[in-house]
């Protein structure tokens, strides 16, 4: 696998990863950090919100693990849209899932590949 070039921008877009699972979480955080985004992230919904409300974000990512996660994964979207209705949301889960919901913007549909995932989230900071 090649490397992931980072970002043309000399502005690095913000993400915060709101991730579960203990051991993908720094994974993801650091493929975004080595492609020139600026990553905060939580394991927790409740952190996630209280992150959102301290700093503005180009980017909420949400993984969805499994379909029992869809009704927390498009609550946390929910609070956020009612709160920030231009705030960018995006799903990180597999394709399932991704027919289950309609809440965020955007739903990256991938089985863990970096390079497609850091390319999702590229495309939807980018068209947003």
């Amino acid at each position: 696998m090649g490397a992931i070039p980072p970002l043309s921008s000399p502005e690095k877009k913000s993400v915060l990863h709101i991730c579960k699972r203990e051991m993908l979480r720094p994974l993801r955080d650091q493929i975004l950090r080595i492609s020139g985004f600026e990553v905060d992230s939580t394991l927790s919904a409740k952190e996630g919100l209280m992150k959102f409300w301290s700093r503005p974000y180009d980017l909420v990512l949400i993984d969805v693990e499994g379909e029992s996660a869809v009704s927390e994964a498009e609550e946390l979207c929910s609070q956020i849209k009612t709160a920030q209705h231009q705030q960018l949301v995006a799903f990180v889960c597999n394709w399932r899932v991704a027919i289950m919901t309609d809440c965020p913007d955007e739903i990256l549909r991938t089985e863990f590949d970096p390079g497609a995932f850091v390319d999702g989230v590229r495309d939807a900071v980018t068209r947003h």
